[in-house]
Formats: C-alpha cells, sequence, structure tokens
C-alpha cells in the first residue's frame, strides 16, 4: 500500500521563504529591472565614420564596464553590451532601437552617429522610458529644439565646433568664409552654426555647396570653393568624406603657395588627420573635445585603448567610455536602473573621468565641459606615431557651448 502523500507545513521555512520572495519583490521594483542592464551601442560600422565610431566606440564601452566592476555587475546583477550598425540611414537605426527596447530590453543606446539617426533614437528612447546618451552624433538640436528628458548630449556639437573654430580664424582677420558642406542634418547644422558666428564676428559667407554623404570625387565642389575667392574654406562635413575633400584638394594645390585659402575642417578626427598625413593637414585648426596626448589620465586611457584596437581613440570613441561609466555610476548611486531616477542622478553628479574634467549636464541634456582648440603639428614637429595635435587654447565649457539663455528647448523655463 502505497504511503498516503501528507503536506508538513514548517513555520520558519514558510517565514525564510516570504522574506525571499518579499526581496525578490523589491529588488524587482527598486533595483535592476529584468535582472540585467544592458547597453546598446549602435553605431556606424560600415560607413563614413566607421573609424571615428563603429567598432572602437564597442571597445571604449567595453573599457568603460571592466573599469566600472571587475565582476561586470551593477548592483549585484550583470551588465550586458549589444551592438549594431545603424549605416546611416535613419529608418534602420529607427527599427534597431525600437527592437531594442520592445523585445531585447535595452536599457539605454549609446553612440549614435549621424544625427539623422540620433535624432529618431532620442524619441523613440523618451516614448520608450529608456535613455539615450548620444556621443557620436553632432547637431545641436538634440539638446535644443528637440531636447527631451531621456537623452543627454555627451561630448561635442555643432556650436561648440563653429564657436571654436570660427573665433580663432576670426581672430587672425580671416572674415570670408565659403562651405564644403553633407546634406544631412549634421552637415546643415554645422554649417549654419559657422555662419552665425563669422556674421557675429563681423565676417560673411560668400556661399556654400553641398555634396551627398560618402563622394568620392569632391572635385566640383573644391572647384566652386576656389572661385569664391572666400578667404576660408570650411568643411561642414566629417568622417571619410572630410579626409578625401582635404587629400583631394591638396592634390589640386588648394591652401597651398601665395596667397592661399584656408582650408579648415569644422569637424575632423585623429583618425582623419592620421589618414590625411601631417603633409597635407599641417597648421589645420580644429575644435576638439578630447586629445589622447593632452595629460597623464589621457595617456593612460588611451594607451589600453590602443592595446585593443591599434589606434588612439577619437573623441566619439572617448565620449563613449565616459558616458557609459557615468551611467553605470549612476545607476549604482540611485540603487535602481529606472531610466528617470538614473538620469536625475547623471544631472546632479559630476563627469569626472579619464576622458571629461568637472563635467556638468545641464537641465537640456548637454554635458557642458572644457573644448580644445588645436593646431595640427608640421612633419618636423611631430615626434612619434600618432603625435599629431599642438593645444592651443582650453576653451572653459560656458563659452564653448550654446548659453541656456539662447536655448529653444522645451525643458528650460525662462
Amino acid at each position: 500500500m502505497a504511503t498516503p502523500f501528507r503536506l508538513i507545513h514548517h513555520p520558519a521555512r514558510a517565514l525564510v521563504g516570504g522574506l525571499v520572495l518579499l526581496a525578490a519583490g523589491w529588488a524587482q521594483s527598486a533595483g535592476i529591472s529584468d535582472n540585467v542592464v544592458k547597453i546598446g551601442v549602435l553605431t556606424d560600422m560600415s560607413g563614413v565614420s566607421a573609424d571615428n565610431s563603429g567598432r572602437g566606440s564597442v571597445a571604449a564601452a567595453e573599457l568603460a564596464i571592466e573599469d566600472f566592476a571587475k565582476d561586470k555587475k551593477v548592483l549585484g546583477m550583470p551588465i550586458e553590451l549589444i551592438s549594431a550598425d545603424h549605416q546611416g540611414k535613419t529608418d534602420i537605426g529607427a527599427n534597431l532601437a525600437r527592437e531594442w527596447f520592445d523585445t531585447r530590453q535595452v536599457d539605454m543606446i549609446t553612440d549614435l552617429t549621424f544625427s539623422n539617426v540620433a535624432l529618431a533614437v532620442q524619441k523613440i528612447a523618451d516614448d520608450k522610458g529608456r535613455l539615450a546618451l548620444v556621443t557620436g552624433a553632432g547637431s545641436a538640436a538634440i539638446t535644443n529644439e528637440q531636447c527631451n528628458k531621456s537623452t543627454v548630449h555627451w561630448m561635442y556639437d555643432t556650436y561648440a565646433l563653429a564657436t571654436g573654430t570660427a573665433r580663432a580664424l576670426g581672430a587672425q582677420g580671416l572674415k570670408s568664409w565659403f562651405f564644403i558642406t553633407a546634406d544631412y542634418a549634421f552637415g546643415h547644422a554645422l554649417e549654419k552654426d559657422a555662419r552665425a558666428i563669422v556674421e557675429a564676428q563681423g565676417g560673411q559667407a560668400l556661399g556654400s555647396v553641398k555634396h551627398p554623404v560618402g563622394t568620392s570625387d569632391m572635385s566640383s565642389y573644391l572647384l566652386q570653393a576656389q572661385n569664391s575667392k572666400a578667404q576660408v574654406i570650411g568643411l561642414a562635413n566629417s568622417g571619410a568624406d572630410t579626409l578625401n575633400t582635404v587629400k583631394q584638394a591638396r592634390e589640386f594645390g588648394l591652401g597651398v603657395g601665395a596667397n592661399k585659402q584656408v582650408f579648415t575642417p569644422l569637424l575632423a578626427l585623429i583618425t582623419e588627420v592620421n589618414g590625411m598625413g601631417l603633409q597635407n593637414a599641417q597648421g589645420m585648426f580644429i575644435t576638439t573635445g578630447f586629445y589622447w596626448d593632452q595629460d597623464e589620465q589621457t595617456r593612460a586611457f588611451s594607451r589600453r585603448y590602443f592595446e585593443r584596437m591599434k589606434k588612439m581613440p577619437t573623441m566619439m570613441q572617448a565620449a563613449v567610455y565616459s558616458a557609459v561609466l557615468h551611467y553605470l555610476k549612476a545607476i549604482k548611486a540611485a540603487g535602481t536602473d529606472d531610466a528617470q531616477a538614473v538620469m536625475a542622478r547623471m544631472k546632479t553628479t559630476e563627469v569626472n573621468d579619464a576622458v571629461v574634467r568637472k563635467g556638468r549636464i545641464r537641465d537640456d541634456g548637454r554635458l557642458v565641459h572644457d573644448m580644445l582648440l588645436v593646431q595640427v603639428k608640421t612633419p618636423a614637429e611631430s615626434t612619434k606615431a600618432w603625435d599629431l595635435y599642438k593645444i592651443r587654447q582650453v576653451i572653459p565649457g560656458e563659452q564653448a557651448f550654446q548659453p541656456l539663455a539662447l536655448s529653444r528647448c522645451p525643458l528650460i523655463k525662462k
């Protein structure tokens, strides 16, 4: 005869079980949702900015996670990193962001090279109650007309780039400009901001020409710039487009010899300058948010990055490191990965790491920190690989970025 089944009640065990369930419920509500913090690097891995962001941005995020915690955990839960190529296309970037938020439980998306992609994804993040930390795109609209409570713009923007370079050249008496502009959101914004700075200094823009992203033959655009007789030819493009424009300009003899026009890229990253070669790039003024050889902290971080990628980090890649590290610190301090709780902690905590010093995130989501005005060295001045810049000026953050008084962000009460 089978022994009858008996339900035995153990009060102590029931109490322990109840406490375990209670603790688990508390951890889920006040701690880490889905028992994992998932970060997505949505970047350009195959287009004109692949060297400036791409797999280097993924490597920078990995370094940030490792530096935050050797066990790659926050509040006892694992940190996971995923990545994808948005191909510079708004629809692909937006669809990936929706998939990541809806089905893969991604908490935060970063990088977002290309302003068209960033502007689309930041809205989706806000709609979904998640975060977007934009480190790759530059349009000032990200924290201006199209700002939202779920987005931080990390390293640079078109206002800061235009302000640093245009003011430096204006101080040298160079007043007339012609722009070669990439025909998308970032290029348009960069030209617009540079024009405003030039005109505010009493200069003038004699004209501009727009080219599709990924244009290989820049000769017709360069000819129009040359014929403008402008003192400065400003490049409002990025990535391989900037590199190709400068190299082809030098091949045509632009920017050299008597009565030369000054050639200045409004955005040029260290990978592009390295690709141009010092013979072509020497003397150019560039505004940047990061330079690997600035001090001991930047050098230490950059050497570790170099071990993985065999090149020095751009300011976009360095920004991913800073953004991911600050985000994880905020989760730990807030005791939760709830998006707005984390955002509140990020905004009240100074950003301090190997990349950004004494940075602060304003109410519009703009990270304000010092920028650098650098000048490309001559071949004779460079003493080693990647020794490319002379730092000419540290631009205080309050001067580099658009003042809140001029902001059109709806979050700013006036």
